[in-house]
């Protein structure tokens, strides 16, 4: 059974930092993209950050210079390295990978989420 997990959530104060792990267990082929999502209470799921295979990124303007993602490919992992954190980036964070499950067929996963809480 393939899984994507996500740790390193937690609680910090303005200012601090956190870094996300993610790692996608079970029978894969391959991996694609791999990015991290947010969603905060009453708003929609909105795009943090990818990045390709390739290691091509991809940031949304609210976090640039903030938050840095990388990958390690032999480990099916991302992870995302969150600086200068302010309130507003308070959310559940969500980990999704496309993944290679069936020989020639990619899929999306995610996570089930882990929470991030900074506090002013």
């Amino acid at each position: 059974q393939v899984q994507v997990v996500e740790s390193g959530g937690g609680l910090v104060q303005a200012g601090g930092f956190l870094k996300l792990s993610c790692v996608a267990s079970g029978t894969i082929f391959g991996t694609n993209d791999m990015g991290w999502y947010r969603q905060a209470p009453g708003k929609q799921r909105e795009l943090v950050a990818t990045i390709s295979s390739g290691g091509s990124t991809n940031y949304a303007d609210s976090v640039k210079g903030r938050f840095t993602i990388s990958r390690d490919n032999a480990k099916k992992s991302v992870y995302l390295q969150m600086n200068s954190l302010k309130p507003e980036d308070t959310a559940v964070y969500y980990c999704n990978a496309k993944l290679m499950v069936i020989y020639g067929l990619w899929r999306d996963y995610w996570g089930q989420g882990t929470q991030v809480t900074v506090s002013s």
